[in-house]
């Protein structure tokens, strides 16, 4: 079944009760942030803490500070030490991984046909290692993860959020947009080999588990900016907590591609990432109005 998303697929979205109890919505482990990229698990975060009922932070330790100030303007997290990372995995509900994680120490790896260096080959043992000890969570793996991680350890029933670059560093087969049928037959291919949920990011986003595809169109140049997958990723953490896998990864990039329209109806291409996190609920509530 291949079918556009539209607004009304929302209404599908789980929907707490008045008679809910604490963590009944739902709590998520994000890991991710490194001394290079900080910025991309706050985003994360800040999303997927609107979803949930508790967020755990686990980054290390040089990454504390900056979950200090956070705190200063929200309150919905608490910062965990890698040390402590498997006690709170196995208490939540969902685990996403990768957020600025590192696939290199500094911008100017990747020479010489490098693959990755000693913080990549770090990425790479704490990303495999949580997977295989921790196989029956709920998975998103996103970010710096996807550009190390063995394809053969992707968890049964895992949500992968790569874009096309990404996409190709896992799987090793190119994509070209150009031949859209062909992207979304890999896809669905893919998705099958490796029993896994794919959320190919693109001009038209392509959401997947081989059986049932979404295609969510939409969206704004501005999407291009860094820390707008990030956004994606925290969405489908936190709506994963409590809905299908296609559904929540469909919805997430829904939900960022209508928020980026309606940016780009206002300021033109001049947005960023920040501004789309804050703006996410409210076009999530105007959404559930007008299906209602």
């Amino acid at each position: 079944m291949r079918k556009k998303f539209e607004g009304g697929d929302l209404i599908n979205l789980w929907r707490p009760e008045a008679t809910m109890t604490k963590f009944d919505g739902g709590q998520v482990v994000i890991v991710g942030g490194s001394s290079l990229f900080h910025g991309a698990p706050v985003l994360a975060l800040k999303a997927t803490s609107r979803l949930v009922d508790m967020v755990y932070f686990a980054s290390g330790e040089e990454n504390r500070d900056i979950a200090e100030k956070i705190k200063t303007s929200l309150s919905a997290f608490i910062w965990i030490p890698r040390d402590e990372l498997d006690e709170y995995i196995k208490k939540s509900d969902v685990v996403l991984i990768g957020p600025g994680l590192m696939r290199y120490a500094s911008e100017k790896g990747g020479h010489n046909g490098q693959v990755c260096d000693g913080e990549g080959r770090e990425t790479k043992a704490l990303t495999e290692r949580l997977v295989s000890e921790f196989p029956l969570k709920k998975w998103v793996i996103d970010g710096g993860s996807l550009q190390v991680m063995d394809d053969g350890l992707i968890p049964l029933g895992a949500v992968v959020t790569p874009n096309a670059k990404e996409y190709e560093m896992l799987f090793r087969e190119r994509i070209n947009w150009r031949d859209f049928d062909g992207v979304v037959e890999k896809v669905e291919r893919q998705a099958v080999k490796h029993g896994c949920v794919i959320a190919l990011k693109g001009v038209v986003s392509v959401v997947s588990d081989g059986k049932s595809t979404y295609l969510v169109e939409g969206g704004s140049p501005g999407l291009s900016k860094g820390g707008t997958g990030d956004v994606v990723a925290g969405l489908t953490a936190g709506l994963l907590a409590k809905n299908p896998p296609v559904l929540a990864a469909a919805a997430a990039n829904f939900l960022v591609k209508k928020t980026a329209e309606e940016l780009d109806s206002e300021r033109g291409e001049m947005f960023n990432a920040d501004d789309l996190v804050e703006r996410v609920p409210v076009v999530y509530k105007r959404s559930l109005m007008e299906t209602s």
